[in-house]
């Protein structure tokens, strides 16, 4: 039986709103933590990779904002891509 992905919620900063998303994959390059998150576990979900922030380093509650850069987010999906084989990133 596969293991369900963990849910943990999200304080938007810019409207104080919280949401939640499922935690698909987590990795680490260099000093930065990125993980893959969905809104949904069902098919064609939204999915997004957010990056931890130096300011959330070493914090109780970690800091974490949406990969926007074109060229650091195609190498972090390539690299979430062979973790997950089984998930498209597309």
């Amino acid at each position: 039986m596969a293991e369900s992905p963990e849910k943990v919620s999200f304080t938007l900063t810019d409207t104080d709103e919280t949401t939640e998303f499922y935690v698909v994959g987590q990795t680490k390059i260099g000093d930065v933590d990125y993980i893959l998150v969905t809104d949904s576990m069902e098919d064609g979900a939204e999915a997004m990779i957010l990056k931890e922030t130096a300011a959330g380093k070493g914090q109780e509650e970690s800091i974490y904002e949406v990969v926007e850069d074109d060229v650091e987010l195609d190498a972090i999906s390539r690299v979430f891509a062979e973790i997950l084989d089984d998930i498209d990133l597309r």
